[in-house]
């Protein structure tokens, strides 16, 4: 077991690890979550990750709107 100034160290050092692990893991998911959202919709320019949500938004959303044509064979 390490003692007095070493032990100090090493605490400090496990500390800033993690603390840049958590930073650097943050925004990879901030980016991977931004990357998922792929469709987007012509009407409010809300983004969805699938065509499935993607279908029931805009049949809930914009029910008077005209259906664009990718929408047309996706199975809600």
């Amino acid at each position: 077991m390490a003692r007095g100034q070493q032990k100090i160290q090493s605490q400090q050092k496990n500390a800033k690890k993690a603390a840049d692990k958590k930073k650097g893991q943050a925004a990879d998911q901030k980016t991977a979550a931004k990357a998922a959202l792929v469709h987007t919709c012509p009407v409010c320019r809300t983004q969805m990750p699938d065509p499935k949500t993607f279908k029931q938004h805009f049949e809930s959303k914009h029910p008077k709107s005209p259906m664009p044509p990718e929408l047309a064979d996706v199975q809600a």
